[in-house]
């Protein structure tokens, strides 16, 4: 844990005691603050109170005796409109920030050079996350990684000069930390997401260029607009900017061939790593979220050796490409994470003869931007509340048949893909979120690992 010095002595007020939550209040507790938490779920403040964290509803409370109030990235801070705490903390001239901002605040007290990588991205950002983290720790590196992926960043061990602080940011997280400022900032991508909650893309962009443009040096992928402004922006300021493109660079930085990295420099292009037959890093999106990795590396001292051998050892993360089995030519593939059009646009690039398990609770603009892909796809198997609307988009391009549930349609798909004599793919990419059927896209990409494992005849080898 990191305990959080920096409100020693003060009373802050705290909403929300998820996971990271309940990690903050603790971290606070620990340094010496008073917390009072709140949660609109009751055993969230049963738990909290066991725990030893004092809960109160802050309805009621008297907001001037509050220095702060955390919030919860998930809890809205501005859209659709801001939570009753937050126009609580407002109209008392309290200020608002979250975990990410107490992480930040501490360092900046403790260890203001200790290496600090943070990440971001729309898509990508877990992969890369956890890829940065894989080949720093293989080449001796002391390394903490969460964030937004797996551990709340004030579980983690506090910052020093002689560890590595690696951390993957959403544009919630961002936006409750005004002093985020890394010692290496990346970001990959933007595209349409979590517009309910920013109202606007140039409000969600404005977000995610927070992270790079207070860093010390900035990764940025520069193969869509919104990121070739946000590189843009940097590079006026002054910042030392990095660019990455699976495309084409105008300039140096880190550009993909296929399945090689190159680092174009004023030498002339260098092949740095080979991402051939690494199943874990297979797709150009793939290619790019190695391509950042790899300059992050390269600027943390890394040898091209070193980096080649290491991502030949990434296993991938679950739920993103991940292969679950085979069952002779057909492969089934669990992409569960793949929660909006743009992120399952990178599987169906990836991959031909599909049989395409989607649909979930729809986001924003739905399917329709995945139509080039359609020749690719042999059959799709609607779950979920998106099917009807879905159907209407795959018209007669697509045969479809509505499945309801996932259990149905990998039963379906598999036996399709049986009878088809043909190498085929059993992708799980639902273009949509999970909640009308999964808590989250981690329960519903177990469940379909769990409905694979179960076929007769499968061979359950990771990374298929």
């Amino acid at each position: 844990m990191t305990p959080v010095t920096t409100f020693a002595g003060q009373t802050v007020a705290l909403f929300g005691l998820g996971g990271s939550g309940l990690a903050t209040a603790l971290a606070l507790k620990e340094g010496g603050a008073y917390v009072i938490a709140c949660d609109d779920n009751p055993a969230k403040m049963a738990e909290a109170e066991a725990k030893g964290v004092e809960t109160a509803d802050l309805r009621k409370a008297d907001w001037s005796r509050f220095s702060s109030l955390v919030l919860s990235p998930g809890v809205p801070l501005t859209h659709p409109e801001p939570h009753w705490s937050a126009k609580s903390a407002k109209d008392a001239g309290v200020e608002i920030f979250g975990d990410i901002e107490l992480f930040c605040r501490e360092r900046a007290k403790i260890a203001p050079k200790a290496p600090f990588i943070a990440i971001t991205g729309t898509n990508g950002k877990s992969t890369t996350t956890a890829l940065i983290a894989h080949i720093l720790r293989q080449a001796g590196y002391d390394v903490q990684l969460g964030g937004n992926i797996g551990t709340a960043i004030l579980l983690l061990q506090p910052p020093s000069d002689s560890r590595v602080h690696v951390v993957e940011c959403s544009s919630f997280q961002i936006d409750l930390a005004p002093s985020l400022a890394p010692t290496i900032g990346v970001h990959l991508n933007v595209s349409p997401d979590h517009l309910d909650r920013h109202g606007t893309m140039e409000n969600y962009a404005a977000i995610k260029e927070r992270l790079v443009a207070q860093s010390e040096k900035a990764i940025v992928g520069v193969d869509d607009a919104w990121s070739r402004s946000i590189a843009e922006a940097c590079i006026a300021k002054g910042i030392d900017v990095t660019p990455v493109s699976t495309r084409r660079l105008n300039g140096f930085g880190f550009l993909t061939e296929g399945p090689r990295v190159l680092h174009v420099t004023s030498s002339g292009s260098i092949p740095v790593a080979d991402l051939s037959d690494i199943p874990s890093l297979r797709g150009e999106h793939n290619a790019q979220n190695a391509a950042a990795a790899i300059a992050v590396a390269f600027a943390m001292g890394v040898s091209a050796d070193d980096i080649q051998s290491s991502l030949r050892t990434f296993s991938g993360l679950p739920h993103r490409m991940e292969g679950v089995g085979r069952i002779g030519a057909t492969l089934f593939i669990n992409d569960s994470k793949a929660t909006n059009a743009d992120s399952t646009e990178k599987a169906l690039k990836s991959f031909d003869n599909i049989l395409w398990i989607l649909g979930g609770k729809q986001k924003e603009g739905g399917i329709t931007s995945l139509r080039p892909y359609f020749p690719k796809i042999r059959k799709a198997y609607l779950i979920g509340a998106a099917s009807d609307e879905f159907a209407a988009t795959l018209g007669d391009d697509v045969p479809s048949v509505r499945a309801t549930t996932l259990d149905r349609a990998v039963e379906q798909a598999a036996r399709d893909a049986a009878a088809m004599n043909a190498p085929a793919v059993v992708l799980l990419s639902p273009a949509c979120a999970s909640y009308d059927q999964f808590p989250n896209y981690e329960v519903r990409g177990n469940h379909f690992r769990e409905l694979v494992k179960a076929l007769p005849g499968i061979n359950p080898t990771m990374g298929a």
